[in-house]
């Protein structure tokens, strides 16, 4: 936020290099705003001018703006120096900064997801180019009649050079050290309180703290002083903002919670997932997610047994559940259709299609010969054709969807990959250390993915993550296969295979127990549709 003075550094119609300064707008500790003309395209811009010579922290900024192309950051036009004034040359943004607006009161929910879906991805687009904004508060975003801007990127932290000197300086050490606190208290990460090192998810809590208050017009973290602002924001979560905007969705509370995780490995991993999961929730809207995990939670073997009783009751009394279900339960309808193999290529046995979470697609491969690299296509269930999607020097085996339908994630020379089906290369999640061994994989909307690789099942994090190994074998187990998230999120499906053929069969489990519940005897994977059935194999496969 800028603050007026009475004394600017540049007067009204003076003119640095080809631009005409003709007001100012605002100022600040690190330099003054001002609106100025082009007089060469003949366009309005901002400049903003450095007090004294250029301060680390406005090469800093420059170096930053200039590496990023993106809707919804200020763009950098040009950079200079006129006589002793220096100055960088901006977008003239017309608006409100998100500060002025909140002021008014909390935004509309369609409104406030809308504006942190434009934010989230500007910040990825700036993660993914090695800057971590690391002052991230309503008074750096503009609200336009374009959408949202990410402005000041003066305390950005750069990873990696991004290309060459400005103006011939040279960034030759960081602009903080450790133990130095640089940002806003109020939207501070608790390991930028610390002084301790940043990165990424040090932006993620601060999103999370701004989107608490666009959503409930209260800030997250509020004390009488610095000192206990510190100590809330390094040990006391703030009320779920269902709490106090009722029309925020569980899933929103989700969200926002997860934002605020004091632990940066708790957090979001990607602002990009971020994004997926606000727009998720926007064509959703308040019916969006699961019960709110700030609910009072019953111990995990209770979540178990009931999880356990549900999907029982339903194999072996599945017309009473119906029956439980719906009062009148709709007539059943067959369904049949076909999908014909793409021109000159196969299905081949080993490796099952994958049904989208909406039910209107299936996702599968095919290839020329059993030696050939597998290619991945989809078709709409209503389609007339098939589409493929591309996937340059991959070989594509047992794909299985993202939650939200957007993604889908496959095996390819032990490789975990994913791809986006709007277009973009694969992108590799993590990597295991043989190629063989690949037996299914399931995905939830926290972004944590279990895959069953060398008959061992995995916990994988969405956002690039380490493969760790998710349970110990039991007794006499032998393989662990065929990871099926329930609609929780939580629990799973999995077959587990055992020298004791009266121990085989699929298995139901949490991410945060070791305990597991025998469901029923089978040698092949289960799916669970709605409403509460479980679809197994029984007898030869």
């Amino acid at each position: 936020m800028y603050y007026f003075v009475s004394m600017p550094l540049v007067a009204a119609k003076t003119r640095l290099g080809p631009y005409e300064v003709l007001a100012m707008r605002g100022s600040g500790g690190m330099g003054e705003v001002y609106e100025a003309r082009d007089t060469r395209l003949d366009r309005i811009v901002a400049i903003k001018v450095c007090k004294g010579r250029f301060t680390e922290r406005f090469e800093r900024e420059a170096r930053a703006v200039s590496s990023l192309n993106h809707p919804h950051i200020c763009a950098l036009y040009d950079i200079g120096r006129e006589n002793s004034i220096e100055f960088l040359v901006m977008e003239y943004l017309e608006g409100e900064t998100l500060e002025a607006r909140l002021r008014k009161g909390p935004l509309p929910i369609e409104e406030a997801l809308r504006i942190a879906t434009q934010i989230a991805s500007a910040l990825d687009a700036a993660h993914r180019k090695g800057v971590t904004h690391r002052d991230l508060k309503p008074g750096n975003v503009m609200l336009t009649r374009g959408g949202a801007k990410l402005l000041d990127f003066g305390l950005s932290k750069i990873a990696e050079p991004l290309g060459t000197d400005i103006l011939g300086l040279t960034v030759s050490q960081p602009i903080t050290t450790e133990g130095t606190i640089l940002g806003t208290l109020q939207y501070m990460s608790p390991e930028q309180l610390e002084g301790k090192e940043t990165d990424a998810r040090s932006d993620i809590f601060s999103f999370g703290a701004m989107l608490y208050e666009m959503i409930t017009g209260r800030k997250s973290f509020e004390c009488s002083s610095q000192a206990s602002l510190i100590a809330a924001v390094m040990s006391v979560n703030p009320p779920p903002v269902s709490t106090i905007q009722p029309t925020a969705s569980p899933a929103l509370d989700r969200i926002v919670q997860r934002c605020l995780a004091k632990s940066p490995d708790d957090r979001w991993q990607s602002a990009g997932d971020l994004q997926s999961e606000l727009e998720w929730i926007s064509e959703a809207g308040s019916k969006a997610g699961i019960p709110a995990p700030v609910a009072v939670r019953r111990r995990s073997r209770e979540r178990l047994a009931w999880i356990v009783a549900a999907l029982a009751g339903a194999v072996l009394l599945a017309s009473l559940t119906a029956a439980y279900m719906r009062k009148k339960p709709a007539e059943a309808v067959e369904v049949r259709f076909q999908i014909p193999v793409p021109d000159k290529l196969n299905f081949y046995w080993y490796d099952l299609p994958a049904v989208s979470p909406d039910g209107e697609r299936i996702a599968f491969t095919a290839s020329a010969t059993t030696v050939d690299a597998e290619r991945l296509f989809v078709r709409s269930l209503n389609a007339t054709t098939t589409t493929e999607i591309p996937t340059p020097g991959s070989n594509v085996i047992g794909p299985f969807w993202s939650p939200d339908g957007r993604q889908i994630a496959f095996f390819s020379r032990g490789n975990l990959q994913k791809v986006d089906l709007s277009g973009g290369s694969p992108v590799t999640i993590c990597t295991f250390d043989t190629q063989s061994g690949r037996f299914g994989g399931t995905w939830n909307r926290d972004g944590v993915i279990l895959v069953a690789h060398t008959f061992i099942l995995y916990r994988v994090d969405a956002a690039n993550g380490e493969p760790k190994p998710l349970r110990p074998f039991a007794e006499g187990e032998t393989g662990q296969l065929w990871p099926s998230f329930l609609p929780d999120g939580n629990h799973y499906l999995y077959l587990s295979r055992s020298d004791r053929p009266d121990r085989q069969g699929i298995y139901a489990a949490s991410l945060d127990s070791s305990e597991r519940k025998f469901i029923v005897a089978t040698s092949a994977q289960a799916v669970y549709v709605e409403p509460g059935q479980l679809l197994f194999m029984r007898g030869d496969v």
